[in-house]
């Protein structure tokens, strides 16, 4: 038997060779390296200003030329009213501006969801009330009128009637862990993408509401340790694959006869109310019902006064449907604006409101890739495709008629844009891959009025520290696709060398790394890599957006084989690259990523020689239902799916190294499913190093964390590769 030799690196966290040295201190610690941004606007009703909480001081400003107008509200001149702490949070206007909703000591309950303390504050009357003195409440929103503040408090939903001061309970049933009422379970927070489930009706009068019964959903328990003497269990519903979703209904409010009608939109079992939204018609509500796979889509029109419905429009997809934003009903209150990807690329089309089709807006080989809205005065629509490239993003507008496409924001790269309440004037935020972002006001006409932010220092301490470019660059794959990818090579790279590969990844549905956009503090951490030596390199596999519905859904109820086969395939071609060393080849992922990494390692381990693994799905059947069961049906109806393409199976193939991290508190991908990791590559005999990060959620930050975790990354990198 070979005697083993150990041996110790202790490696500094300077590492550059360049004009100046990129350190982890100066990316993850002191924020060397941050691009500066311009929050949203919230635009006021004139189209021509905005306003912006600044040091606790809620300010007005002319957006064409940048001038203050006005403090509208001084925070600190509220303390002890009513309750107030004196720091604003954040705020929302009254629709005619003449009140505000303040946010204060704001608490994070899951990805989107939390809970404050809310005041209303008059701006006729300089005074300030509380909604709710004894505790925080989540979501409260104006009525319409800015007479009233609708909000939830423990499961319940409320209305507070802010000149008498009165609140007024809507539900009584809400429990944890049993009934939600105008709350979304977590399940619909994370996969659905919105939390707060209630709406106003545009008269005020009603209120609709999302009921959810969790009382058959099984639990989850996390565990946080507090320096107490036992630690404290955090335990709520998570349904996860083939197992029990809430129970859903739509009930809606009328607040003066204070009596209530249900939603009747027909069976509800195993079904989902992913949305609800009122028409521009005070007694018409719109509720959109999901089968659980996730491949029918039914908009009702429910009256509010009986509850009776009828079907408004259907979809049906051979793989699945994504929920969208981007239903818009017009002010004639005969049609509406909708997205599909019926013709294969997701596009915008008009219909009326007895969902006849009258006509497809946007058409072509690219994928619309959001909705800004529809200015109705000029009868336009405004929205971003991925037109010129998948890897690009430029503003276009069509007329209502679809006769008269026109582009808005040309520029190469990735152009996004915030539209003023009139349209009148819009923010386009533009960067690439190797330029952080500008923002830039521009009128309807296209013409550039000024620019609010450049990040010019940031692009100087590009200079400062020599960076190199990033290329895009295209990698053959199996059965004849290309995939597309980015390259960044060392300052001093020669040809005739020979380098290692580190692969970062994401790869999951719909996303995409190689885009030509900024990239954050991750730019700059592939940068201090590349200034040591190595070549760091992306690649979108199959599965990714911006592609077309085909390219995109092929992964249907394989998750994890496409997408694992063209990562080893795409090492292999760098490999036979005459500058990459092929024996020196490693890959990172976090989430999705994660899994990518993971099954890359197992699956190609005569390719990769080292995997990094953040908070990673191991196995499919440990995930929630709506993500997993929408890409994958259930375990029972798809084993071989969900067998094939977990890692957990494929621990016994482990060849290089491998580092497996994750946060004990990540209610999202639960720690589970690094214990079990960890638990089959034990029963396989691999060694493996391992990090965990207690009370840290999927995010994986705070108190240190971050640097903590790149440090160990880094050196594993410089200790593997």
């Amino acid at each position: 038997m070979k005697k083993l030799l150990w041996i110790i690196f202790v490696i500094p966290t300077v590492f550059c060779f360049g004009q100046k040295e990129i350190t982890l201190e100066g990316i993850w610690q002191n924020y060397t390296f941050y691009a500066n941004s311009v929050p949203g606007f919230n635009f006021m009703k004139d189209g021509k200003h905005y306003s912006r909480l600044e040091s606790n001081v809620i300010k007005s400003y002319d957006l064409t030329t940048g001038n203050f107008k006005e403090n509208i509200l001084d925070g600190a001149n509220l303390e002890d009213q009513s309750g107030f702490g004196g720091k604003i949070s954040s705020y929302t206007f009254s629709e005619d501006e003449s009140r505000i909703l303040i946010k204060s000591e704001s608490e994070a309950i899951y990805r989107r969801s939390s809970k404050a303390y809310f005041h209303v504050y008059d701006r006729k009357t300089n005074k300030l009330t509380s909604v709710y003195n004894d505790d925080k409440i989540s979501h409260a929103s104006f009525s319409p009128d800015g007479k009233m503040v609708a909000y939830v408090w423990q499961n319940n939903l409320y209305y507070f009637d802010i000149a008498n001061e009165i609140t007024l309970p809507i539900t009584f049933d809400g429990e944890k862990n049993k009934i939600i009422n105008g709350m979304c379970d977590w399940v619909y927070e994370e996969e659905f993408a919105f939390t707060k489930a209630f709406e106003w009706s545009p008269d005020g009068k009603r209120i609709a509401y999302i009921r959810f019964d969790e009382s058959e959903v099984k639990e989850f328990t996390m565990t946080w340790y507090n320096d107490d003497m036992y630690p404290e269990y955090d335990t709520f519903k998570y349904p996860k694959v083939g197992e029990a979703n809430a129970k859903v209904s739509v009930v809606i409010y009328d607040l003066k006869s204070e009596k209530s009608v249900d939603a009747n939109v027909g069976d509800l079992t195993d079904m989902y109310i992913p949305r609800i939204k009122w028409t521009n018609s005070a007694n018409r509500l719109c509720v959109f019902k999901m089968n659980r796979h996730q491949n029918n889509l039914q908009l009702y029109q429910v009256d509010a006064s009986t509850g009776l419905s009828k079907l408004m429009l259907e979809e049906n997809n051979k793989y699945f449907i994504d929920v969208t934003d981007d239903l818009r009903f017009l002010e004639n209150g005969k049609e509406f604006i909708w997205s599909s990807e019926a013709d294969g690329y997701n596009h915008i089309y008009l219909y009326n409101m007895s969902g006849q089709l009258q006509k497809q807006l946007t058409k072509g080989n690219y994928d619309v890739t959001a909705f800004y809205g529809v200015d109705e005065k000029n009868k336009k629509i405004y929205y971003q495709a991925a037109k010129n490239s998948p890897m690009e993003r430029q503003i276009y507008s069509t007329s209502l008629n679809g006769n008269d496409q026109s582009i808005v924001a040309v520029q190469s790269g990735t152009n996004r844009a915030q539209f003023s309440s009139t349209f009148d004037y819009y923010v386009n935020t533009h960067s690439t891959i190797n330029e952080p972002a500008t923002y830039t006001v521009y009128d309807r006409n296209n013409k550039k009025i000024r620019v609010i932010e450049d990040n010019s220092d940031l692009k100087y301490k590009q200079k400062e520290y020599g960076v190199n470019e990033i290329e895009f660059m295209t990698i053959p794959a199996s059965e004849g696709v290309d995939l597309n990818a980015y390259i960044l090579k060392p300052n001093d790279f020669k040809e005739n060398r020979k380098y290692p590969v580190f692969v970062t990844i994401y790869g999951g549905p719909n996303s995409q790394t190689v885009t030509d956009s900024w990239k954050g503090n991750n730019y700059w951490w592939y940068q201090m890599l590349a200034d040591e030596g190595y070549i760091v390199v992306s690649i979108d596999n199959r599965g990714t957006g911006a592609r077309g519905e085909e390219f995109r859904k092929m992964t249907y109820q394989e998750l994890g084989k496409y997408e694992t086969i063209d990562q080893i395939n795409a090492a292999k071609y760098l490999a036979g690259l005459d500058y990459v060393d092929g024996s020196r080849i490693g890959i990172f992922g976090w989430s999705y990523g994660g899994f990518m990494s993971s099954n890359c390692i197992l699956k190609g381990s005569d390719v990769f020689k080292a995997a990094i693994a953040v908070a990673p799905v191991t196995n499919w059947k440990w995930y929630d239902t709506i993500y997993t069961e929408r890409y994958m049906r259930t375990e029972k109806e798809n084993p071989t799916g969900y067998h094939d393409n977990s890692p957990i199976y494929f621990a016994d193939q482990l060849k290089g190294a491998y580092l497996l991290v994750h946060g004990v508190a990540d209610d999202n991908v639960h720690f589970q499913h690094t214990a079990e990791m960890a638990r089959a590559l034990i029963k396989a005999n691999k060694q493996f190093d391992t990090y965990f990060y207690p009370n840290r959620n999927h995010g994986i930050y705070g108190d240190n964390a971050r640097i903590h975790l790149y440090t160990k990354m880094s050196n594993f990198i410089f200790q593997n590769l």
